[in-house]
């Protein structure tokens, strides 16, 4: 199935994202929730563009919870996506939706400071006699 505009996975505007510096308190736990390995976390985008992204939550055997799907809010993914916080992986297509898996992109380290060069000094010059 050819991929059409309709099923290309949603890329915004990433101005407004790349400015952004810090997430918010729910864009950083989706962050925590794709960065857990234990934790695949996929989108699934429908033929009339839709996404959903959502993860499996296993079942606490403690609190008798879990055992389901999750989605996670759309939004505050869809601007991770565009501030290249999160990438998405190979398609696996079916006839009606595409699903990719998602995944925490590396954040590169700041280069480290370098103190500026003391100023040189001057040669002084010779005195004409």
């Amino acid at each position: 199935m050819p991929l059409t505009a309709a099923v290309r996975p949603y890329s915004a505007d990433s101005g407004e994202a790349r400015r952004r510096a810090k997430p918010g308190a729910a864009e950083a736990e989706v962050l925590r929730i794709v960065t857990d390995a234990r934790t695949p976390v996929f989108v699934t985008v429908r033929a009339d563009g839709r996404r959903r992204y959502s993860y499996w939550r296993p079942l606490d055997s403690v609190t008798g919870r879990g055992g389901c799907y999750v989605a996670l809010p759309t939004a505050e993914c869809d601007t991770l996506h565009a501030a290249g916080r999160i990438s998405l992986g190979e398609p696996l297509a079916d006839p009606n939706r595409i699903t990719y898996r998602v995944s925490a992109t590396r954040t590169p380290p700041a280069p480290p400071r370098t103190p500026p060069a003391p100023p040189r000094a001057l040669p002084e010059r010779a005195r004409a006699a």
